[in-house]
């Protein structure tokens, strides 16, 4: 689906803010909900929940053919397992909210590696963004939550790789025009998907979760999911990639502030020598000059629009 050439300016704006606030706030939630919820279980609930909630709400103007749903349910599930699944597990192995958030705040950095794999390679100012946000990674490394579980620092790098690639593959494919159609089918796709991992690695829940895990969970899935989740496709497929992975700066202030008030979570001084990095190489990244197109031979009309 192409994006937009004219994109609703007050709908962009409510998107990134609901982008920049939400999102930052899911991770504390999702370390709740884990309180009483297996991972894979955790969001296939939560996904099933806003894939179906949004199609019902959205059903006579549903429109997509085979072949979208298909394209739109791989990169779905695709992102979702990859990028929340793995966000996921990196807490269940003991990585803080706070911490979680500072490492996917690189998204944007692998959204331009993503585009030039897909032929649309960074410029020298985007690579250097490249070089100072892996530099932050390396140094978020060394955080203590990092250095108790590999495992959960392997989850957590892996995570906006794949989150990234599959963002971009997405607007490459022939998905549902419709952003809230695309939505839904995706939102489903992610909850099919770990929904099925879940019961096929043997989780299952063992005890009745506490009313602040219901809670979360309900968070996740409404607000974090069915609100969130389809501002960011709108975004993804209306303006430029960087602009809509811009939640990053946001995002790692928003859980490191919730992380250590409200979930009692304890620092070291790695996270805040890797975080200033991180936002800088952001800003190169989504600062960049857009590529311009080069010239055409022949004369086009003067009102040509671009």
């Amino acid at each position: 689906m192409p994006r937009s050439d004219a994109p609703n300016r007050a709908l962009v704006i409510g998107s990134l803010l609901t982008l920049w606030i939400v999102w930052g706030s899911t991770y504390l939630a999702l370390r709740w909900a884990l309180e009483g919820f297996p991972p894979m279980l955790l969001n296939g609930i939560r996904f099933l929940f806003a894939g179906g909630a949004l199609y019902l709400l959205i059903r006579r103007r549903f429109r997509a053919t085979r072949a979208q749903m298909r394209n739109s349910f791989m990169a779905g599930g695709l992102m979702l397992f990859g990028g929340v699944g793995m966000v996921t597990m990196a807490e269940h192995h003991g990585i803080g909210s706070a911490v979680a958030a500072t490492a996917i705040a690189v998204t944007p950095v692998w959204i331009g590696v993503a585009s030039g794999l897909f032929g649309e390679w960074p410029g020298k100012r985007e690579w250097v963004g490249l070089a100072i946000g892996l530099a932050g990674t390396v140094i978020l490394g060394m955080e203590g939550d990092f250095q108790a579980s590999p495992v959960g620092l392997a989850y957590i790098l892996a995570a906006p790789i794949i989150w990234s690639f599959a963002s971009v593959w997405g607007t490459k494919l022939d998905v549902p025009a419709d952003p809230l159609s695309n939505t839904a089918v995706q939102l489903t796709a992610g909850g099919v998907v770990m929904t099925l991992v879940g019961l096929l690695t043997g989780e299952s829940i063992t005890a009745m979760p506490s009313a602040r895990a219901w809670w979360a969970l309900a968070y996740l899935a409404i607000v974090g999911s069915l609100l969130a989740y389809t501002a960011y496709i709108y975004l993804m497929h209306t303006v430029r990639p960087s602009l809509a992975t811009s939640y990053a700066y946001v995002n790692p202030v928003v859980a490191v502030f919730l992380g250590v008030t409200l979930g009692g979570e304890k620092l070291s001084g790695a996270i805040y020598m890797a975080l200033p990095l991180i936002l800088v190489a952001i800003a190169l990244v989504a600062t960049a000059p857009a590529k311009q197109e080069a010239p055409r031979l022949e004369p086009e009309p003067a009102e040509q629009p671009a």
